[in-house]
């Protein structure tokens, strides 16, 4: 096995191309090989892989990641290198999304080992300290303990020095102005909110009209800042293509990261489907 790899300046070059052409950037997430083969031979620009997309793989919640029940760095890498690296021909960039609050890593390594992979993006969701609501008692702790998106930002900021593309991610206003501000990621997601549907997801209520604006408010903040960044919005209620197409027409991004919306709930539908018409047999 030989696994094909993407430069990062040739990569970008491309994704400067379509935004140019206005057409819409696609990121997605994957938690096993097949994900990620499927979704490469769709054409998507770039595939994620993090622990939160493994564990939902195995049926759990995204949010069960941020528990101390496994190694997030550790299982990101590991199936990273054995599942998806494999499975892909090289038309899409691999982003593993990694803890840069790991206190047990240097990040230096963590990112020389991605790139040795051939995975040569990278984000700061798996998991990122802005998935806990701002002015949260524990938002408070864990900031006091050395838990912060600063460490994620300078993650960012190396795996750019390193030749990486660098992608951020955060949940509200503020920390985005931070994050790109500081770190200028190439590419920068604005996440709504834990995407809702099927088994594992979760309905705040938000309408994929609220996700919308709230999204817009961001990028209108991040283009003041970096006019060249690329902007992609995430989760909330854009569950269904039609939800991302609304966010297509009334936001001024680039593009659009999915997650659940075409990993685990397709998966749910379709082999709920399968099985249930097999169980309908019977003997003659």
């Amino acid at each position: 096995m030989i696994t094909k790899r993407l430069e990062p300046e040739e990569f970008l070059e491309r994704m400067r191309r379509k935004v140019e052409a206005r057409d819409p950037i696609m990121i997605a997430s994957a938690g096993s090989g097949l994900v990620a083969k499927l979704l490469e031979e769709q054409g998507v620009d770039i595939i994620n892989t993090f622990s939160g997309a493994r564990l939902r793989a195995n049926g759990m919640g995204t949010m069960s990641m941020m528990w101390p029940i496994l190694d997030s760095n550790a299982q990101t890498l590991n199936y990273t290198r054995e599942d998806i690296m494999p499975a892909l021909s090289g038309k899409a960039m691999v982003c593993a999304c990694l803890n840069a609050n790991d206190p047990l890593r240097d990040m230096r390594v963590v990112l020389e080992n991605c790139k040795r992979m051939g995975a040569n993006a990278v984000s700061n969701i798996g998991p990122s300290v802005s998935y806990v609501d701002e002015g949260s008692e524990i938002k408070k702790v864990l900031t006091s303990a050395g838990i912060t998106l600063q460490n994620e930002i300078e993650m960012l900021k190396l795996a750019r020095d390193m030749g990486m593309v660098s992608i951020g991610l955060a949940f509200t206003a503020e920390e985005s102005e931070q994050l790109v501000t500081d770190a200028r990621p190439h590419i920068f997601c604005y996440h709504a909110g834990t995407t809702k549907g099927g088994r594992t997801g979760y309905d705040s209520g938000v309408t994929i009209e609220d996700t919308a604006k709230a999204t817009e408010a961001v990028y209108q903040r991040i283009r003041e800042i970096a006019p060249d960044t690329i902007l992609v919005g995430h989760g909330a209620a854009m569950e269904k293509p039609e939800d991302a197409q609304f966010m297509l027409n009334n936001t001024s991004g680039d593009g659009f990261w999915t997650g659940s919306s075409t990993e685990r709930l397709p998966i749910e539908r379709a082999v709920t489907a399968a099985a249930a018409e097999f169980r309908q047999l019977s003997f003659k």
